[in-house]
């Protein structure tokens, strides 16, 4: 007979980039999930990951989040993020959003909530709600220029990194090159039909220079106030949306004197707002929206 291990979750999607949230309830039946005592190790988390974010044998998500009890008195909650691959990030602008709508929904926080995260504690404010549908504006922190803490390895990269060469199949791409507590990579196009960007994602993900991967944007400048973008996600691959690809790709616009400060950041499933005061923190508004709820179960 097969060991089973019942987890129970909700699932929300913030602006199409759905997530699959967990933290209350999960019980190991049975042999097979590491000792009964400590079933929630990071291998334990990234196996759990992996399957429950399978589209056709799982529920089916871009990412996997298990909420704990925070370290700090002062903070509400602490936020592990998983991506569908099973690998753990640091932080998603996205799935913090979908978070925050959890725990004020279970009834146990009120807004603002200070959330803990591998990239720190994020602050999370409710800006309005209409049913099903929370919005969150997000202070996402400093952006981070330094190479070696983004990282980005290449030897003469000098912060921040703006329009380095880098080497692709498809040629030489400018890339801009930052991290919002996870890396990113923003590539600047005049059309997405004239670059075969999830190739080239894919391919800049696993580049020997990101040592830890990274996150790709591919970024059309509209207006001085808004951009178009296309993600390539570390660890998932395509998604409708990213929440820290679009400080990202707002960021690198700004850096390279393209946008103005506030912009839309539009994305295949809507759009998101970003603000970056000079010297100041990012500032993420979007939506989260819970869709199901149910229990897993997770064969050994």
């Amino acid at each position: 007979m097969k060991s089973t291990c019942s987890v129970p979750f909700e699932k929300f999607h913030g602006l199409g980039n759905d997530f699959i949230i967990s933290g209350r309830g999960v019980v190991p039946v049975g042999n097979g999930f590491g000792r009964p005592d400590k079933p929630l190790g990071a291998v334990f988390l990234r196996r759990l990951a992996r399957s429950i974010c399978a589209r056709h044998t799982g529920v089916g998500g871009d990412g996997f989040l298990f909420v704990l009890p925070a370290r700090k008195q002062e903070n509400h909650a602490r936020v592990r993020f998983f991506n569908a691959d099973g690998g753990e990030a640091e932080i998603s602008g996205n799935g913090i959003r979908c978070a925050g709508a959890f725990l004020i929904e279970s009834g146990g926080c009120k807004s603002p909530l200070r959330i803990e995260t591998m990239a720190g504690v994020r602050t999370l404010q409710v800006a309005g709600r209409e049913g099903a549908l929370w919005t969150f504006r997000v202070d996402m922190g400093h952006p981070i220029f330094e190479p070696s803490r983004i990282p980005f390895a290449a030897k003469k990269a000098a912060a921040p990194v703006i329009g380095y060469p880098l080497e692709t199949s498809a040629g030489k791409c400018r890339v801009t090159v930052t991290s919002m507590g996870n890396p990113h990579c923003s590539i600047f196009v005049s059309s997405f039909d004239h670059i075969d960007w999830p190739v080239v994602g894919r391919e800049i993900e696993i580049h020997k220079l990101f040592p830890n991967r990274t996150n790709v944007e591919f970024v059309r400048v509209i207006s001085r106030r808004e951009i178009e973008v296309r993600f390539w996600e570390r660890g998932v691959g395509i998604t409708a949306s990213s929440g820290t690809g679009s400080c990202g790709a707002a960021v690198a616009s700004i850096l390279n004197g393209f946008t103005d400060r506030g912009l839309r950041v539009r994305t295949v499933a809507g759009v998101l707002e970003i603000a970056w005061p000079e010297d100041g923190a990012a500032i993420l508004t979007g939506p989260a929206v819970k869709i199901a709820q149910g229990v897993f179960e997770l064969q050994r």
